[in-house]
């Protein structure tokens, strides 16, 4: 079964979230609490949205989707960004990746939404190979850019003051 994550979801989330990030090898970057995934999934300005698979013979919570709507200047449109996709290994290979995948994909097609991306690691074959199948286009001609800690504080350092025409800023 897929379904939206509630409140009560949150701490299996962060479980769920440091299991992806132990997978990929870098545990000690997930430090999202608690309360930032309640704030960020539930609060009066939400972030981001999740879906939850759960097994149909236990009830157990095996899955994880949480993606954010996105806008291209190109179409004029906009569309989804898959955050993290995450199906525990003892699940894995009962369609439950899948069935989050076309979740969602249905998602896009209700809202119009004209693009669904998400980013995988280049070394992460086994999640290639499943995305290609399903018809998704690696894009290699992009490279991710990301500016973060003390470089991210440099930059801001240097930022102009930014007028706010209404006044509202």
């Amino acid at each position: 079964m897929i379904r939206h994550a509630t409140l009560d979801d949150i701490p299996e989330i962060r479980v769920m979230i440091r299991e992806l990030a132990a997978y990929e090898r870098a545990v000690e970057q997930a430090r999202a609490t608690e309360e930032q995934l309640r704030e960020a999934l539930f609060g009066a300005y939400p972030a981001a949205h999740a879906l939850i698979a759960e097994d149909d013979d236990t009830g157990e919570t095996v899955g994880l989707a949480l993606w954010f709507p996105r806008f291209s200047t190109w179409t004029g449109t906009r569309g989804m960004h898959l955050e993290d996709l995450y199906v525990r290994p003892h699940a894995r290979g009962a369609g439950h990746g899948k069935a989050l995948l076309a979740a969602l994909a249905a998602t896009c097609r209700r809202n119009g939404y004209d693009r669904f991306e998400w980013w995988v690691l280049a070394w992460n074959t086994p999640a290639i190979d499943f995305y290609t199948s399903l018809g998704a286009e690696l894009l290699d001609e992009w490279k991710v850019c990301r500016l973060s800690g003390e470089p991210l504080g440099e930059l801001a350092a240097q930022a102009p003051e930014v007028v706010d025409p209404a006044g509202e800023g």
